[in-house]
């Protein structure tokens, strides 16, 4: 039987490594399991009260609510979410965030400069709806044009996407929802990995073409059409059909040539998080992304309610208290917003993270902040806000992955990296994403949609700083076009999820 791990010397709870049966004895003590536990789980390193703190990786993860033994399982049964600590100490760990930069060589990756002088990973040819209603339009020209062998004389042309929600008419025409829908279309119109955009809409809808064109930075690379206008969805299938065989020559001049690292905002995710993911993916990326940063590039947190119990130690590393008060003002709105609707923050985790081991919001967020490594936060973005700093930044986003993606990449990540414990069949355009797996089981059970195995931590003794190298090595691959496991199945279209804020009308 492997030993359970201790993850911190403040720690009331050990993690089991490996499933065992009923009628074990994980601490050696005397006390036996009365029911089989997975990995992942916890196991109570000492005896707790009713009312006392539940405390993993040094945090308190919750409070225990009936007498727990030594040797007991905890889990949802016997442990609560409770109130977490406020008393934060706003930069207190700058400097020593700021000595946690490593020092790199300059690093290249075979990038496509564009002439305003973005750099993307991807060259594809993007068609946006602006409403619901040109959503059918849309996903009905880009696999007409992908069945017509059209993008086959164009080898510098990634592919083409469609972007269609749910949305777009039915809303108020200004305010936070209709800026957000705005500048996710826009970001994904004027995206880095984007050679050309079309905006497709009906013609009648709030979200109008005209006024989204009126925006700087999109040159000759967006054009738009409205169903109305042009004389149906027949007709209005073949003039994108038309227009996109009429650019598909210029967006092909484009070629890979070297770019800097420095150039990269690379998007960080988790999902189906298990009780591994605190422990193998989410460090190691963590440390992957402080390389990015220690060659001048970004990586972009998100999910504002999967860091909610662990932004004490965000705040701790805010390079200003003006950065600090955006993160604060963030999670005061979600504690709002979530009671306004009936909500609570410990609505998650979800029950697949809740069988992975995972009990509380507060014991996922710790594990989820791992992946944001430990150099200074540079930013505070709004959802789907163009990044604009180098280092750790932060997005605020909702939890659910889709969303919170689809923010990050139309704030201009060129790159995804998302851990996963249970597994999930997620990709994103045009932005690629990388699969972490936490354990060996998954990467087995999912092998085509897994790109990394990060189980090997655990099972092999891999460091965390060697499976770091590889997931860096693995983004400077991806970026310079080596197509991941998502991408080879086709995924990416149906996880475009802009976030809706607001009443429909």
């Amino acid at each position: 039987m492997a030993k359970p791990i201790l993850l911190n010397a403040a720690d009331t709870v050990v993690l089991l490594p490996e499933r065992l049966p009923a009628g074990a004895d994980p601490l050696g003590i005397g006390r036996s399991l009365e029911k089989a536990v997975s990995g992942g789980h916890k196991i109570a390193r000492t005896a707790m009260t009713k009312g006392a703190p539940v405390i993993k990786f040094g945090q308190i993860i919750g409070h225990a609510t009936t007498d727990i033994a030594a040797g007991d399982h905890v889990h949802s049964h016997n442990c609560a979410f409770s109130d977490h600590s406020r008393d934060y100490a706003i930069g207190a760990d700058l400097e020593t965030a700021r000595a946690a930069i490593p020092k790199m060589a300059p690093r290249t990756f075979q990038g496509y400069q564009r002439a305003n002088g973005q750099v993307g990973t991807r060259n594809m040819i993007a068609l946006c709806a602006t409403v619901n209603c040109s959503a059918t339009v849309i996903k009905r020209a880009a696999l007409e044009i992908e069945m017509s062998g059209l993008l086959d004389d164009y080898p510098n042309v990634d592919g083409i996407a469609a972007f269609a929600h749910g949305t777009g008419c039915g809303m108020a025409s200004s305010g936070r929802g209709f800026d957000i829908l705005d500048r996710v279309l826009w970001g994904h119109a004027t995206h880095p990995n984007v050679g050309a955009a079309i905006f497709v809409g009906l013609g009648c809808e709030v979200m109008q073409i005209a006024r989204m064109q009126s925006h700087a930075g999109g040159g000759d690379r967006i054009f738009g059409l409205t169903i109305q206008d042009t004389g149906g969805t027949r007709a209005t299938i073949k003039a994108i059909r038309d227009k996109v065989a009429e650019m598909l020559p210029e967006v092909n001049m484009a070629t890979r040539r070297p770019c800097p690292a420095s150039a990269l905002k690379v998007a960080l995710q988790c999902g189906g998080s298990d009780g591994y993911s605190g422990l193998t993916a989410n460090p190691a990326l963590g440390l992957a992304s402080d390389r990015i940063v220690g060659m001048g590039g970004t990586v972009v947190l998100s999910e504002t309610p999967e860091i909610y119990g662990a932004e004490q130690l965000l705040l701790r590393r805010a390079a200003s208290t003006e950065i600090a008060d955006k993160l604060l003002a963030r999670i005061k709105w979600w504690e709002a917003y979530t009671a306004m609707n009936g909500g609570s923050m410990d609505n998650n985790p979800s029950p697949g993270n809740k069988q992975g081991g995972l009990t509380t919001i507060l014991e996922k967020s710790l594990g989820a902040v791992a992946k944001s490594g430990n150099t200074p936060l540079t930013a505070v973005y709004d959802y789907a806000e163009q990044i604009t700093h180098a280092g750790f930044t932060f997005m605020d986003t909702p939890g659910y992955d889709p969303v919170s993606a689809t923010g990050q990449i139309a704030g201009g990540a060129q790159v995804l990296c998302f851990t996963t414990g249970r597994g999930s069949a997620f990709g994103s355009k045009p932005a690629p994403t990388i699969k972490l797996a936490t354990n060996d089981a998954l990467f087995a059970a999912m092998p085509e949609d897994m790109d990394i195995n990060c189980g090997d931590v655990l099972s092999a003794g891999v460091t965390l700083e060697q499976k770091a190298d590889e997931i860096v090595e693995a983004i400077l691959a991806t970026a310079s076009g080596k197509q991941t496991k998502s991408e080879a199945l086709g995924l990416g279209d149906n996880e475009f999820v802009p976030w809706q804020i607001g009443a429909v009308m």
